[in-house]
């Protein structure tokens, strides 16, 4: 089918939806919701058979629906109205909840209803649950409905009578009180606007929103002081226990009231001497972990939306030298639920005195972290994808021996979308290990997500194991048990190292490392300005000005390139508007 899929951004759950429905044989094309004039100009361009809306923020203009089947996805189940469905549905502790795919008409979720999906509900974070319950019911829903499209079934009738539509919460509704509400309830409240809006609250009469809550079973105090830290996150009593909450945004403008992990937005707010007077402590759910079990290393770890600061990066690279230090013959790596890695932590990046200094110091760190790894020659090293991936998460993970991931994770192996960002993370060293260079370019040049299947099959990674935690679990101590069964260790891990060896004599890593960071140096020193811009929009949700032309197949051909070139400029004003559109 013709699909154009119209979204707010082109998010995690509608990149999954991308790569589901192009594997299915769907012919997609990409309009980012600017403005009714562009969303009409996208239908006219590529006149889809069908309009896909699986993220938007706003309505689809009537002058689209009127004369086009447009289906949207809601994050609710039948019947459910408003425009924070997910939200309610945390702060009231729904047992269960849902997904609907309904047409779009003058009703705002008043739709016919053409299929829907339920899950059960856990604690967890609001964007955790959007990326992994949602999306995979998502899926299963709007592969449900295409398929009733093309039977040419119709569409069940909107519950009657039609509930009423409900409003977002309000701040007032989800605002913390510190002297009453158990943890259970802050839990909930923080969780439901996490990733947007965040709670509002204060600390020592500095506002700022709360994002990252987790729970602490030991800790008690005061209700509302502060009562420890840990990493990059500050933990707070409440009536019952406490909360270890990992990311805060200033709300002072002066501030920047972007997110940023809690310890250094306190810092940003006046008051570092707070922070740096409270004692460390492990929390009981702690960001970086490690456990053995059948001679098998585990080193887990929970990056926050994926992003690794310095600190982080030297923390787990820590980490990585106190497991190495254990008797094991294989060490697994596995990052959190939500994302493995996506690389360097941009919101620490954009709140430095220096934007160019602190990207140069993340790179470096993250590059010895990944130099850690390939380094590893007394044991075999297995990356487990359990979240997706991006960037110099990707060949992060490569530098493992072996990599795993859950069959619904999205990668993005390249680093274009950031500026035109070249990389490093030894990618020009990993990626030709396992791609022949016509691959490994055409990958590089991409900027599109590529499932796991497809990943597989080009041999970016080993293996991948269904949607189920539990079955990539199983695939996970089949491989390790192989990696580490004593009658082949020892040969196995010689051809490692003569490989190794090998490789380095031809060429050290030092060498690609170098390489690299000198293409670096250029994008955080350099005069061309297009990472931080990037980076700058990234982190403040500048609004999209334009769909780029690697999502919009319909606008490829644009009106620049038919421009005579009799008209004076006329060529290099062509040449700047194809390379703003891309």
């Amino acid at each position: 089918m013709r699909i154009l899929l119209l979204l707010h951004s082109f998010n995690s759950l509608a990149q999954r939806l991308y790569v589901e429905l192009a594997r299915d044989g769907h012919e997609l094309s990409v309009e980012l919701d600017i403005n009714d004039e562009t969303t009409c100009e996208a239908v006219r361009l590529f006149r889809p058979q069908l309009v896909l809306a699986p993220f938007l923020k706003r309505a689809i203009p009537s002058a689209v629906w009127r004369r086009h089947r447009c289906l949207i996805v809601h994050p609710g189940p039948v019947g459910d109205r408003g425009p924070a469905a997910l939200d309610w549905a945390i702060l009231r502790s729904e047992p269960h909840w849902g997904v609907t795919v309904l047409q779009a008409t003058d009703v705002l979720d008043g739709g016919p209803v053409w299929a829907s999906a339920q899950f059960p509900m856990r604690r967890a974070r609001k964007g955790s649950l959007y990326r992994l319950e949602v999306t995979e019911a998502t899926v299963l829903a709007v592969r449900e409905a295409l398929a009733r499209v093309a039977r040419g079934e119709r569409p069940l009738p909107a519950p009657a009578p039609l509930p009423a539509l409900r409003p977002a919460p309000t701040a007032q509704e989800r605002s913390i009180d510190w002297n009453h509400d158990d943890s259970e309830t802050v839990l909930r409240k923080i969780h439901s606007a996490d990733g947007y809006p965040g709670v509002q609250d204060s600390i020592q009469e500095h506002r700022f929103r709360l994002y990252d809550a987790r729970a602490d079973g030991a800790l008690r105090g005061p209700p509302g002081t502060l009562l420890a830290r840990s990493g990059e996150a500050i933990c707070r009593a409440t009536r019952d226990s406490a909360v270890w909450i990992g990311t805060l945004a200033p709300l002072d403008e002066t501030l920047g009231t972007f997110k940023r992990p809690a310890t250094l937005a306190l810092g940003s707010g006046g008051l570092g001497a707070l922070v740096d007077s409270l004692p460390e402590k492990e929390p009981s759910e702690p960001e970086i972990d490690y456990h053995e079990c059948n001679g098998i290393g585990y080193l887990s770890f929970e990056l926050y939306n994926g992003a690794m600061s310095s600190r982080q990066c030297r923390r787990l690279q820590a980490a990585y030298r106190r497991a190495r230090e254990r008797p094991t013959r294989v060490l697994v790596l596995t990052g959190g639920s939500d994302f493995w890695c996506n690389g360097m932590h941009l919101h620490c990046i954009e709140a430095a005195d220096s934007a160019a200094d602190a990207s140069w110091e993340n790179i470096n760190a993250i590059d010895d972290l990944a130099q850690e790894i390939l380094g590893t020659e007394d044991r075999f090293t297995m990356a487990v994808l359990r979240g997706n991936a991006a960037a110099g998460g990707v060949f992060l993970a490569l530098a493992a021996d072996r990599v795993l991931a859950r069959s619904g994770v999205v990668l993005n192996p390249h680093y274009r979308n950031m500026g035109n960002l070249y990389g490093s993370e030894f990618w020009t060293y990993l990626l030709p290990r396992r791609l022949t260079g016509e691959a490994a370019g055409a990958l590089m040049r991409s900027r599109l997500p590529l499932g796991t299947e497809e990943a597989c099959a080009l041999g970016l990674i080993d293996a991948h194991a269904g949607p189920e935690p539990d079955v990539l679990e199983t695939l996970v101590l089949r491989e390790a048990a192989a990696l580490g069964e004593p009658a082949t260790f020892a040969a196995r891990l010689a051809l490692k190292r003569e490989r190794r060896a090998r490789e380095e004599t031809e060429r050290p890593l030092q060498s690609y490392r170098e390489s690299e960071l000198e293409h670096m140096r250029l994008n955080f020193y350099g005069f061309d300005p297009s990472y931080h811009i990037a980076r700058y929009r990234f982190v403040h949700r500048t609004p999209h000005a334009w769909t780029p032309l690697y999502l919009a197949a319909h606008r490829r051909t644009i009106r620049a390139e038919a421009m005579p070139t009799s008209v004076p400029g006329a060529a290099a004003t062509a040449a700047r508007t194809r390379a703003l559109c891309s």
